[in-house]
């Protein structure tokens, strides 16, 4: 496992410097951040992603599954000096806001919808729209399945978490790999659940077509943003035809941006 993921504090600031380099610009195409702004995020973690829009003036919460993390995003907004409300639970057990004013402006949703099992994938993406304003945005980035690290195998052990696309082999091999290098149990089954709960672009853009959104922007990353600060690289977008290609397409994209809106005919 990488040391970042170890080290939960250099984890958040290196989360909140990307948020803070690249998530900001990429919204305010289509939202306006004011201390009015509410905006929440569905799987925060300790809360990186929200840092740059707490230290914007926004109303930032953050839901999280893991009561550790929870804790976490809390100490590490008060040592900040920064305000949010942080929450353990269930998003698809959350109790949807009473009024329209109790909505969000501006939902993150970023490297979850590929962890989230494909059975509650689509009560997940209508379950989001009980939490958004009529006029709010949704912004998605998640990792394609099959680029060289799309199986998030950054997160086992030993040799197996440094080899790029071994988790596109056949599962009895995949899971032997991961074992041979040292993974445990827990890990192992974390792995294959990411395994069974693959995204990819078309994938995704069939799921956000059968809960009626709409696509307001998308960006294929072939470096991703969030790279410049795990490994001093420049981000740098698809070309535009090799963005085009189906099923190809996911093999080189390390990651994928969405930001959606609520279909106009809803």
């Amino acid at each position: 496992m990488q040391q970042r993921h170890l080290n939960r504090k250099q984890y958040f600031c290196e989360l909140a410097s990307t948020a803070r380099e690249f998530y900001l610009d990429y919204v305010k195409a289509d939202i306006t951040l004011t201390p009015a702004t509410r905006v929440l995020e569905i799987g925060c973690g300790e809360g990186g992603n929200l840092l740059p829009f707490a230290e914007k003036g926004c109303k930032v919460t953050g839901i999280d599954i893991c009561q550790k993390r929870i804790e976490e995003a809390q100490d590490f907004f008060t040592e900040r000096h920064q305000k949010g409300t942080f929450i353990c639970q269930d998003f698809l057990l959350t109790e949807v806001p009473k009024t329209e004013t109790d909505k969000f402006d501006l939902i993150l949703i970023h490297d979850v919808i590929e962890h989230i099992e494909p059975s509650y994938k689509k009560d997940f993406m209508l379950h989001i729209k009980h939490f958004l304003k009529q006029s709010g945005i949704v912004f998605f980035g998640f990792p394609t399945w099959h680029n060289p690290f799309g199986g998030h195998q950054q997160i086992a052990v030993g040799f197996g978490s440094k080899l790029p696309f071994i988790h596109l082999l056949p599962k009895p091999l995949y899971q032997a790999l991961l074992k041979l290098s040292g993974a445990s149990s827990n890990n192992i089954n974390e792995l294959m659940s990411i395994r069974d709960s693959r995204m990819t672009v078309e994938k995704f853009e069939r799921l956000v077509s059968e809960t009626n959104y709409a696509i307001c922007q998308r960006t294929l990353w072939l470096i991703n943003p969030h790279y410049k600060q795990k490994f001093h690289i420049n981000p740098r977008c698809q070309w535009t035809f090799f963005a085009n290609i189906p099923y190809l397409r996911n093999f080189y994209t390390t990651s994928a941006w969405y930001l959606l809106r609520q279909a106009l005919n809803q």
